[in-house]
């Protein structure tokens, strides 16, 4: 039996839009592992912007960028996600979430839909002309429910010429991950400030 692998769809999907030299962010750095790829995937001459409120977090993708010798290409930033517009002043090429909590915590710090809500606006709005903003949801608590209703309610309302936004979801299973994959259009929107 052959199961849907969502983490490699995120990828396929993510790498359409990296080239060399590009600039994303992970709105949600947990243990590293997709700021890691991000930066492998952007080169010497790319750009990663990351972002978690825990030092636990920093401190174990530091660890894994310095060991993977991509430390240079990437600026790790201790405080919400949704305070990005704060550090990134720059068109991305991609944007990636990944909601929940820090994988291997007690869980009792969870991203939270208030802030969710800012970040993906902040992403959408400095999403390249071709660029991507993709964010998995995992509903199987509460807040990941909510915060996967809430999305799904802001990102249906976006304007279709100028993004077009997928959800992926295994539909018989109600509380497994699903991801929403926000595609810009190519056409130029609001500028970057």
């Amino acid at each position: 039996m052959t199961v849907v692998d969502l983490l490699s769809m995120h990828k396929q999907f993510l790498a359409s839009h990296i080239a060399p030299g590009g600039t994303v962010a992970d709105f949600t750095m947990g243990n590293g592992h997709d700021t890691l790829w991000l930066a492998e995937q952007v080169g010497a001459t790319g750009h990663v912007y990351a972002f978690d409120i825990q030092e636990r977090a920093l401190e174990q993708t530091k660890a894994r960028l310095r060991s993977a010798g991509v430390e240079e290409r990437c600026t790790l930033i201790l405080d919400s996600h949704a305070n990005a517009g704060q550090y990134i002043h720059e068109p991305l090429c991609a944007s990636v979430f990944n909601l929940g909590w820090l994988p291997g915590s007690d869980r009792s710090l969870t991203t939270r839909h208030e802030s969710t809500l800012l970040a993906v606006d902040t992403a959408i709005r400095l999403c390249s002309p071709d660029g991507i903003v993709l964010i998995a949801v995992y509903p199987g608590h509460s807040e990941g429910e909510l915060e996967g209703k809430l999305l799904s309610e802001k990102l249906s309302s976006l304007d279709r010429r100028s993004f077009s936004v997928s959800l992926f979801r295994i539909i018989n299973s109600p509380t497994s991950p699903f991801f929403f994959a926000v595609e810009a259009s190519g056409k130029p929107r609001i500028p970057v400030s």
